[in-house]
């Protein structure tokens, strides 16, 4: 029997279980297609996405073939800035540029190279879910040609139409929204980009957004207007016509041209005893703040530690329930802030879209909403609900330095908990009585590490800056990276969240 099957192996199913494979769990992931996915359809990830990348230690590979943006640009029907983004001037803390776009077929592919490592993740493609029955200590799954499979939990991580989310009998609520998209993938020569920065176009004729991607790629996806049909809007000669004002048509191959809609969805929950959703089997969301596939990998890094608490007996099943109370209401949040955002994008009068530039420019007039725009401070921060002073932020990730080798946070502290701080030192992990964890004193540079406790180096002083900020000399941190704690008592440490 398996711990756990993963059923998908798109960008949420892979990461998850490249996740479980690094806490031990025995995992068997299904896909129905047979190899990677060969179109480019999610594009672009963010700095916490690369943090749980991170996590999984597959960031090298990832962030390697990647275009982090320098800036986004919002500009009107005559192709005037109104708002910009400054994505180069902008650091969250958390150890990355705050935007990346990347190529989905190449991502993966380095996903699933991530499960070689680990010989108890078996991954079979060519077959899907079709069935599962449930049983007090396991879940059953059919596959196609009626086979069946044991395992302790089952992870539906298979998209928008997920079947594992139809067998569960999990309906889905919110809406679909009417106006069709046209998306344009394709590869493009050096010098033949016509816009070489990222942009989205708020004509009030038809709005557009256009970018560089990674790998010599470019994305351009442009609204359909009423009467316009589908599928007339892929024809070669009507995707030249669209794409030549950003890159020339002539220099440019077509790798995908499809038409979407947008959906603002969410499951009516997100487990049901020993089965749970994550990604787009959850939750669905508009594309405007970029963030569909970050909600779903923020899904398995909240969901994967917990399941490796449960299996290894670390944590009673309730555990589980903290995953969907945590992320479902990040998750509207994020989603709601993308429909806003949509709001501006999508004016489709010259009236609404003449006052609309001109609010937002005279607005910015003011030094605070500028920066505000400028900086993406808009951006909802991740951040768990009830969040009390520090605990439930998000740690930072700053550079430090070991045996004077600069190296990021995260690669110090593993994959389990973790318990960070000037204060920690060899009786803190003598008296720890929590989960398995990492012990990692934070000292100036300089100062000479002791010989019984992992020590970093604090080289710019951020981590002294946190923890003065916050009054406390010690944090204990989840496998996630939230803030658990911000003392280390005598009593076992509660994992009820």
């Amino acid at each position: 029997m398996y711990d756990a099957i993963v059923v998908g192996c798109g960008p949420v199913g892979a990461l998850t279980a490249n996740l479980l494979g690094a806490r031990g769990v025995r995992t068997l992931v299904v896909e129905r297609s047979t190899g990677p996915h060969g179109q480019p359809r999610a594009f672009s990830c963010d700095d916490e996405a690369l943090r749980i990348y991170q996590q999984a230690g597959l960031r090298r590979e990832v962030e390697r073939d990647t275009h982090p943006p320098r800036r986004a640009e919002y500009v009107n029907a005559r192709g005037r800035v109104f708002a910009e983004i400054a994505l180069d001037e902008i650091d969250f803390g958390l150890g990355a540029r705050p935007l990346h776009f990347f190529d989905q077929p190449t991502l993966e592919a380095a996903l699933r190279r991530g499960l070689d490592r680990f010989p108890h993740v078996t991954l079979r493609t060519g077959t899907g879910l079709t069935g599962l029955t449930r049983h007090e200590d396991h879940v059953t799954v059919t596959l196609d040609g009626g086979e069946e499979v044991d395992a302790r939990y089952v992870l539906g991580a298979d998209g928008a139409r997920s079947a594992t989310r139809a067998a569960a009998g999990i309906t889905l609520a919110g809406t679909s929204h009417p106006e069709p998209w046209l998306a344009v993938s394709g590869v493009v020569e050096p010098g033949a980009t016509r816009v070489g920065t990222t942009r989205f176009v708020c004509d009030w004729r038809r709005p557009a957004f256009v970018s560089p991607g990674a790998l010599g790629t470019h994305r351009m996806e442009f609204m359909l207007l009423d009467g316009e049909d589908p599928e007339a809007m892929t024809d070669p000669a009507t995707v030249r016509r669209l794409i030549t004002p950003y890159v020339d048509p002539d220099r440019f191959t077509t790798t995908r041209a499809v038409v979407y809609t947008f959906h603002h969805l969410i499951a009516d929950r997100w487990r049901d005893g020993r089965v749970l959703l994550l990604g787009d089997a959850a939750h669905q969301m508009p594309p405007f703040l970029g963030q569909g596939l970050c909600s779903g990998l923020r899904d398995a890094a909240n969901l994967t530690w917990r399941l490796a608490q449960v299996l290894r007996g670390d944590a009673d099943e309730a555990l589980l329930d903290g995953y969907e109370a945590e992320r479902r209401p990040h998750t509207e949040e994020m989603a709601l802030t993308s429909v806003r955002l949509g709001r501006v994008f999508l004016v489709r009068n010259r009236f609404g879209a003449a006052v609309r530039d001109a609010v937002l420019r005279a607005v910015q007039t003011v030094p605070r909403v500028r920066r505000a725009i400028r900086h993406f401070e808009f951006k909802p921060r991740p951040a768990l609900p009830g969040r009390r002073g520090p605990v439930g932020s998000m740690f930072p990730q700053p550079d430090v330095a070991v045996g004077g080798t600069r190296v990021p946070l995260d690669d110090v502290l593993g994959a389990e908990f973790a318990v960070v701080g000037p204060g920690v030192d060899t009786a803190t992990a003598i008296g720890w009585r929590g989960p398995v964890a990492r012990f990692v004193r934070v000292v100036p540079p300089g100062t000479e590490a002791p010989a019984d406790i992992t020590t970093v180096e604090d080289v710019d002083g951020a981590l002294t800056a946190w923890f003065a900020e916050h009054g406390t000399d010690v944090v204990v941190l989840r496998p996630d990276r939230f803030v658990h704690a911000t003392e280390v008592g005598s009593r076992p440490l509660a994992l009820s969240r």
